[in-house]
């Protein structure tokens, strides 16, 4: 694997800005402009035929606000090598859609967009993928308010902020354990 990293390296050297190797997980954090280029590479010469995920991480408050995440994956050969690519974007630039070189990007750029915001050039379809059409807001982002926002949408089953306190994802505040904190274990008393 860490012929791959040098076969990056030695290709794209300029647009490589770091790569890390921690408890067996390689990353390479590259330039955005080159970002397409690299993924399409890693994809056509290097044999990651697997896109696994795509996520965003939101640095509110710092710029360039965004991060994009790659896991790829190369199956074919018996090689079985995971690889996570990194790019940083500002808040005012679109990213490049890699759903033609992997279709099921797809999925996950509109995932990314319903939920951060981010736009996608070259994405043929930026319908929302979780909220509904017309819904104003961006629910993952840092600055959207933990509490919700209010709906105007009377066909909706929450028309005012969703309560969290006490739902099925939220801990007891408590001196207990963490064990005890956690949901499940009310289920059990």
């Amino acid at each position: 694997m860490t012929s791959l990293l040098t076969i990056l390296a030695d290709r794209f050297s300029d647009a490589i800005l770091d790569t890390v190797e921690f408890r067996g997980e390689r990353t390479v954090i590259v330039e955005q402009a080159k970002a397409g280029e690299i993924l399409r590479y890693c994809h056509d010469e290097l044999g990651f035929d697997y896109l696994i995920d795509v996520s965003s991480v939101d640095h509110f408050g710092v710029e360039p606000r965004w991060e994009l995440v790659y896991e790829l994956y190369a199956l074919g050969n018996g090689a079985r090598h995971h690889l996570r690519i990194k790019y940083k974007l500002p808040e005012d630039r679109k990213a490049e859609s890699v759903s033609e070189v992997w279709p099921t990007a797809a999925w996950h750029e509109r995932e990314i967009y319903d939920m951060m915001g981010i736009e996608f050039t070259g994405l043929a379809d930026h319908r929302r993928i979780l909220m509904w059409e017309g819904y104003p807001y961006f629910p993952l982002r840092k600055d959207f308010p933990l509490a919700g926002r209010p709906s105007e949408m009377p066909d909706v089953a929450f028309s005012d902020r969703a309560p969290l306190a006490g739902g099925p994802f939220v801990t007891s505040p408590t001196t207990a354990s963490t064990v005890h904190r956690e949901p499940r274990s009310r289920e059990m008393d």
